[in-house]
């Protein structure tokens, strides 16, 4: 897994073996950044990464200049990766926080310009990202949430739906506010 491009392109990041994640393909990553380099000033981002897994979107966004990164993940072995390796590529804009997602979706604070989610793809209950963030109203006007799930997974009926994108087996559905 590497960094596809910004600042800190090319940087190899290597998570242990005992990691239990399904990292978003550097192919998929690749692309999924192109299409939002047409839609957003990264560097005026405020950006959530949702089960951040190994902090690999957080670690793009954050090389691609985004203003604030925040990873949330409730597994203690990845928060703790994504903390080390947040620190040893010196990026000071990146927060990690150890939390379920579902709660802290319902208590969140502020809104992001990006909302990213990974959800595990057999987590039931994992399209409720989509729910909780429009009903919290955790996204700022113009903004969107991309949520990456499998290919058994519909978003189209969702009045907040924008566009679907394919890259093998990895799909995003992304949404914009009305």
């Amino acid at each position: 897994m590497r960094i596809v491009s910004g600042k800190y392109k090319g940087r190899a990041i290597n998570p242990p073996r005992n990691l239990r994640a399904r990292p978003t393909t550097d192919f998929a990553k690749e692309n999924l950044f192109n299409v939002l380099g047409n839609l957003l000033d990264f560097e005026e981002c405020d950006v959530l990464d949702l089960f951040a897994g190994t902090g690999s979107i957080s670690y793009e966004f954050a090389s691609r200049g985004a203003r604030s990164v925040t990873s949330v993940e409730i597994n203690p072995v990845h928060y703790n990766f994504i903390r080390q390796t947040a620190a040893q590529l010196g990026i000071g804009n990146l927060y990690a926080v150890k939390a379920n997602v579902f709660l802290y979706l319902k208590s969140c604070p502020k809104q992001f310009d990006v909302i990213f989610s990974d959800a595990p793809y057999d987590l039931a209950g994992s399209e409720q990202v989509v729910r909780l963030v429009l009903e919290n109203d955790l996204l700022r006007p113009e903004g969107v949430l991309i949520f990456e799930h499998s290919k058994k997974m519909n978003f189209s009926a969702y009045p907040e739906f924008w566009q679907q994108r394919s890259y093998g087996s990895v799909q995003f559905s992304f949404f914009r506010r009305q």
